[in-house]
């Protein structure tokens, strides 16, 4: 955990390979659908991974180098400052598949952009390009997709040649209207999702996928 490294000042996190992350892994989806142990430890884990996010000291850096799909576009929206390559997009397509988006967009988007922008995405799963990111405040900067982590790493610089304790507690400020909002919403998302992996709708596209 970078918390508990004292030297740590910002965080830049990216994608290894083409994608930031290409999404949510079917057999796993599976497993978390038949075996309610499996769900209820992944389950643990997403909640965990958002609220580490959320408190975490150190400012955290996006640098989405390509598609950030699922958790990917979760991260994404949980970071403090982000840098999108042109060819880049989000997408949350947890409803698509039959699932609540307990640890998706939803929690966060309606804080970064409307509420009828995020209830679209949220219902739809459409892609979100670069730019269309940009323009309704779920990234800052779109650069070309080879300078994405020079770009990201440069404000990282910046951020962590300034006094330290004016940068995290100054993001301790900003967060605390992000935690009050997952806070709110957080267990009876975790629960509802929970209660998809029990639905028709999610074993369906679950068989689909894995028939292909």
């Amino acid at each position: 955990m970078i918390d508990a490294d004292s030297e740590a000042r910002v965080a830049v996190v990216t994608g290894n390979g083409r994608a930031f992350s290409a999404g949510g892994d079917m057999a796993l989806l599976k497993a978390m659908a038949d075996d309610p142990a499996v769900r209820e430890r992944e389950m643990d884990l997403s909640r965990e991974l958002v609220m580490n996010m959320v408190r975490c000291r150190v400012p955290v850096i996006a640098a989405v180098n390509g598609p950030a799909v699922g958790l990917g576009c979760s991260i994404v929206s949980l970071s403090d400052v982000v840098y999108m390559a042109e060819t880049a997009f989000l997408s949350d397509p947890h409803v698509a598949v039959g699932l609540v988006a307990a640890d998706g967009g939803p929690l966060t988007w309606p804080l970064h952009t409307s509420l009828l922008l995020a209830k679209e995405y949220a219902f739809t799963g459409d892609r979100i390009s670069a730019e269309r990111a940009v323009a309704i405040g779920l990234a800052n900067h779109v650069v070309p997709d080879d300078q994405v982590l020079d770009a990201a790493m440069a404000v990282a610089r910046r951020i962590a040649e300034l006094p330290q304790q004016a940068v995290e507690a100054t993001k301790r400020v900003l967060n605390h209207h992000l935690e009050s909002a997952v806070l709110m919403t957080i267990d009876f998302a975790m629960a509802a999702e929970a209660e998809s992996f029990t639905t028709a709708d999610l074993r369906d596209n679950i068989e689909r996928f894995l028939e292909r």
